[in-house]
């Protein structure tokens, strides 16, 4: 798929990769649709890629929201003219133990619930429902060929302390390969690109001694940039005969 021909929606697209995914379709010729939590990052990004050859168009959504997922594709469509790429960027941490004992009190924690619940309800539930619902609109709208990217992790391998998140993201891989078998009969390919650590405000946080630790288990001692996930992200929609496949894109690290 050429991306001058991509109407692509983009969740997740306030910040980070999102934002990177969504300025770098838009400079290639797309026309973007994204969506985010922030109202304030989805402004600024539409300010910031005014002038860009695609068209960018923001909404506001929670993509583990039913409600707000339906009239999010509807009205990306809308906005749009048809919808032919999704990209399932949107993600949350809340990073912890399973069980973890006290050294001093003998205690032992376990990891909440509601920790759980929030990473698989974001990472996991809102690419389920935004491609459920953008999958419907290309086969009711005959906007195929299509194709649904999904962002997964390295964690996907299993990371201690991320139990939630390596289970939405190992999930989210299994998808893609299921995806692929149900929706090629539609012209609808997926793909799935796993990051290793990215250079996000997240990482940028980080104390640097903490940083430099995690940076030296990477074979090129660096953390990838947003734009070289969006090169991964972007062969998959360009190459017409991938489908059901992860690119991992983690400079040579294994967790």
């Amino acid at each position: 798929m050429k991306l001058t021909e991509l109407n692509v929606l983009v969740t997740g697209g306030a910040s980070g990769m999102g934002k990177a995914f969504v300025m770098a379709f838009a400079r290639d010729g797309a026309n973007v649709a994204f969506c985010d939590v922030n109202e304030e990052g989805v402004r600024a990004v539409e300010s910031e890629a005014a002038e860009l050859p695609g068209k960018v168009v923001g909404f506001v959504t929670d993509v583990s929201d039913e409600e707000q997922v339906t009239a999010l594709v509807k009205d990306a469509r809308a906005a749009l003219g048809n919808l032919n790429g999704l990209v399932n960027n949107a993600g949350i941490f809340r990073d912890g133990l399973l069980v973890k004992k006290d050294r001093e009190t003998g205690e032992v924690r376990k990891m909440a619930l509601k920790k759980w619940n929030q990473v698989i309800a974001v990472d996991l539930t809102g690419p389920f429902l935004c491609a459920r619902e953008f999958a419907a609109s290309v086969i009711e709208n005959d906007d195929g060929p299509a194709v649904i990217v999904n962002i997964s992790s390295i964690a996907r391998r299993g990371n201690p302390g991320q139990t939630n998140y390596s289970a939405a993201k190992a999930g989210l891989v299994a998808d893609t390969k299921l995806w692929a078998q149900e929706l090629s009969r539609y012209k609808i390919r997926t793909g799935a690109v796993a990051p290793g650590f990215v250079r996000t405000p997240i990482l940028d946080g980080m104390r640097p001694e903490v940083l430099d630790s995690m940076l030296k288990m990477v074979p090129l001692r660096r953390a990838a940039e947003p734009e070289e996930i969006y090169l991964a992200v972007k062969f998959i929609v360009e190459c017409d005969f991938f489908t059901g496949r992860c690119i991992d894109v983690d400079g040579g690290m294994t967790v």
